[in-house]
């Protein structure tokens, strides 16, 4: 047990100092780089001699704000469903995203938003630093209860990275459509997080099986996140397509697409249950597959209907991976996921992909009019015909997959380098390793089994 100490000691040590530095680089980095933009600086906006009221703050802020919650509260509750690790499911959240919007704003800023050797930030950056930490949180659940906060942070800085070039190359060098993020958020965020737990790998996982399930007040914690969520996703989709008939648009597909997967999920989980039974599980995630598939297609001419259609697909498609796929992936790839982002963000991801290039396919100057200048601009411009758009957006699917499974590999081999610690195998899903827990000496005392233990592949 003399390696107990030394472990004790690095975690005092390491979580500090990483983000010491961590804090200490983008502080420096915005004080290089970050300036307002003209809508957010008070010389330059009354220069301009511009109304308040035309201010992007009054537009953009309302779905800032239902897109923050969904981070903060909607994602880090959503993963409290296990037994001992809701303190690490909402407590790291809250450190993952909090660093990931500085650095985001860093690398989304260098790629998209330079202009005269500066970054210029606003209210849209706000929230396009946030849509980011979301495909960080959704590559966190793959792996959570299994990492410790360096390492997780060691993510984050990573993924931040390669999420940035990704969203470049398809937005700004394919010229794909992908406003509510079905590619760049939930497929690179679900494959990233799934190829980065396949290198961590653990055989003897077992040791901690017990924790692994939830009991009943963490699984109604968790479904205060599902319902955060569920009632924010219109705003999550529609905040950053273009202002009017757009957003409008986005939310309502949307709206009606969520409503389908929850009838979709409910039918499906009494029809795959035990004796015909709901299982939270899938109520808490696979309800949510709707807001998922419209991603991409959201701002499109989908249709009130096909937005009911590829909802109830969703959510049907997401309840039977919670079924029958994730043993599999487990038994057969060897690929741990903790929270199902297959089931409730690649599948439905891929999903929201694939419908995007069948609109997009089907898109005419007849059914979109002038509006079709904001959707598809190279289309209304003839430099790209409706079919060629459609290739396009399929090939920003595989560079999606390609982005993400190659730095997931990386991340994995970051992640595995020894002295970053992470919990022994039997001790995953355990909130004593990394948190203060009230109870928690009185618990240690009474089973010494509960004491730290070595790290099994160290």
């Amino acid at each position: 047990m003399a390696g107990s100490p030394r472990r004790a000691a690095g975690r005092r040590l390491q979580l500090p100092l990483l983000c010491l530095l961590l804090q200490g680089a983008t502080a420096i980095l915005f004080a290089a780089f970050v300036r307002y933009n003209p809508e957010t600086d008070a010389a330059l906006w009354h220069w301009g001699n511009h109304s308040h009221a035309d201010n992007e703050f009054y537009f953009r802020y309302p779905s800032f704000q239902d897109v923050h919650a969904m981070v903060f509260v909607g994602f880090g509750f959503l993963m409290a469903f296990l037994q001992r690790y809701g303190f690490g499911s909402v407590g790291f959240t809250f450190l993952l995203a909090a660093f990931t919007l500085q650095w985001s704003t860093l690398i989304q800023g260098f790629l998209h938003s330079m202009h005269g050797g500066r970054i210029r930030v606003g209210v849209q950056s706000m929230v396009n630093a946030d849509f980011c930490a979301g495909a960080v949180l959704i590559s966190f659940g793959a792996v959570l209860g299994r990492t410790g906060p360096a390492q997780l942070l060691l993510m984050a800085l990573l993924e931040t990275v390669l999420f940035g070039i990704n969203e470049f190359v398809l937005l700004s060098l394919l010229g794909v459509k992908d406003a509510g993020g079905s590619m760049t958020i939930h497929t690179f965020g679900a494959y990233f997080g799934l190829v980065l737990s396949r290198v961590l790998y653990r055989p003897q996982l077992e040791k901690s099986k017990h924790r692994q399930g939830s009991i009943y007040h963490s699984d109604l914690f968790a479904m205060i996140g599902t319902i955060f969520l569920w009632v924010f996703w219109p705003s999550f989709n529609s905040a950053p397509t273009v202002l009017g008939d757009g957003q409008h648009r986005t939310a309502l597909n949307t709206y009606y697409s969520l409503t389908a997967s929850t009838l979709g999920t409910f039918a499906l989980s009494a029809l795959v249950g035990e004796r015909g039974r709901l299982d939270m599980v899938h109520i808490q995630n696979a309800a949510l597959a709707g807001g998922v598939v419209v991603g991409t297609a959201g701002e499109m001419m989908l249709t009130p209907f096909g937005a009911l259609a590829a909802g109830f697909l969703a959510g049907t498609v997401s309840t039977l991976g919670y079924k029958f796929f994730t043993p599999i992936l487990e038994a057969k790839f060897k690929v741990q996921d903790t929270c199902g982002v297959h089931n409730l963000h690649g599948m439905p991801g891929v999903l929201g992909a694939l419908l995007g290039v069948l609109v997009a396919g089907l898109a005419t100057h007849e059914a979109y009019g002038e509006g079709l200048d904001s959707v598809f601009p190279l289309v209304a411009a003839g430099r790209r015909t409706a079919t060629s758009q459609a290739i396009y957006q399929l090939f920003g699917l595989l560079v999606t997959l390609t982005f993400a499974s190659v730095g997931g590999g990386l991340g994995g081999l970051l992640l595995k380098l020894p002295f970053l610690g992470s919990p022994a195998d039997s001790q995953c899903y355990e909130d004593q390793v990394y948190w203060e827990v009230p109870g928690e000496q009185e618990e240690e005392a009474q089973d010494p089994l509960r004491a730290e233990e070595p790290d099994s592949r160290a």
